[in-house]
């Protein structure tokens, strides 16, 4: 398997901008040769600029039809549990965005499909793959295998609103409607407003969620605090390590402030990241060390390539398809985005939302 043959299935905003102009230029990995889009005048834009020779009209002509190695899938969330399960049965590697899904219970089966089929289910937290927090992923697990700058005590992850564009070109479109899509629904036993809140809080901080994780390197947490105003989340882990997720302290109209802090007893690694649909520049690492007995303090600020995060992760994902490493975050690992995500709305409701009982 030299060149991965890529299909998509879907060819929106998302779809071109985060994903199909990253995949169209590693030419030497994969080609896109396949793709399914329900807006056909949009379809044959896009498929002319980037030279995809097959169109379909949904994803089941696409598997009905097309010779596909993996198929990437930039759809709304909600709609993953109507669409992803038929993509696992068909035996084909597929790629979602984030998050999994929104409820726990559609998480589940999601993930249950992968596992029965044995097929990969890759869940786009593309922050994974920014180069600035693979370095930092790599300081981080050395120090704690090594003791050298003591304990891991506590991971913070502050992401205010900003500009998450950051000036990306428009996307090809035709302007067509799209047609009414079956969206997944909130959890059976939640209301209109525990389900929208939901929907919100795994939106725009699912990925804060699963950086946490990603720097406790498989150590799950569980929430312990969440303040009145939705600002703040602590949390634990099992082996205790304090974790804080910042949700917009404040905001910005221009710049993207986003940084994760994991900090030891005698230092801290810190990343800078740029807005998610910035063109092909990675964050930023800051490593501080500060143990006289190994050498005199100092702060280290690795120099990063070139290299988007939505780029790398294509780069992983085709990596994970061929068996050449894991990929970075799998439908199993994302469920516990959502079990967290859940029990932080329960969290709320119960301390701060519920409607004291009528006399």
């Amino acid at each position: 398997m030299s060149k991965l043959r890529i299909g998509f299935v879907g060819g929106g905003g998302m779809g071109q901008m985060a994903h199909l102009s990253n995949y169209a230029v590693l030419t030497d990995l994969c080609e896109v040769v396949a793709l399914a889009e329900v807006r056909p005048e949009s379809a044959k834009l896009v498929a002319t600029r980037y030279g995809i020779p097959e169109v379909y009209s949904n994803h089941q002509e696409l598997l009905a039809n097309a010779n596909v190695d993996a198929i990437v899938a930039p759809q709304q969330y909600r709609h993953h549990p109507a669409l992803i399960p038929d993509i696992l049965r068909a035996g084909i590697p597929v790629f979602t965005e984030k998050p999994l899904c929104l409820t726990v219970e559609a998480g589940r089966e999601l993930v249950r499909i992968s596992e029965e089929t044995g097929t990969l289910h890759m869940v786009g937290y593309h922050k994974r793959s920014d180069p600035a927090m693979e370095r930092a992923k790599k300081e981080v697990d050395a120090w704690r295998a090594s003791g050298d700058y003591g304990k891991l005590r506590s991971i913070r992850v502050t992401m205010p609103p900003g500009d998450w564009v950051a000036g990306a070109d428009k996307p090809l479109s035709a302007n067509e409607p799209y047609p009414a899509l079956t969206l997944e629904q909130g959890p059976s036993d939640y209301t209109e407003q525990q389900t929208r809140e939901l929907d919100i809080f795994v939106n725009y901080y699912i990925h804060q969620v699963n950086a946490i994780r990603f720097f406790l390197g498989g150590e799950n947490y569980k929430l312990t605090f969440g303040d009145r105003e939705g600002v703040l989340l602590v949390g634990e882990s099992d082996s205790g390590i304090t974790v804080t997720l910042e949700m917009a302290p404040y905001s910005n109209s221009i710049e993207w402030h986003e940084q994760v802090l994991v900090s030891f007893e005698k230092g801290f690694v810190r990343v800078d990241l740029p807005a998610p649909l910035v063109r092909q520049q990675a964050g930023k690492v800051a490593i501080y060390k500060d143990n006289p007995d190994i050498a005199p303090p100092e702060i280290v600020q690795p120099i990063m390539p070139n290299v988007a995060a939505m780029r790398n992760q294509a780069i992983n994902f085709i990596a994970a398809v061929k068996g050449e490493r894991p990929a970075p975050c799998t439908s199993k690992e994302a469920l516990e985005d959502l079990i967290l995500a859940r029990s932080y709305i329960d969290f709320m409701t119960r301390t701060y939302w519920q409607q004291p009982a009528k006399a």
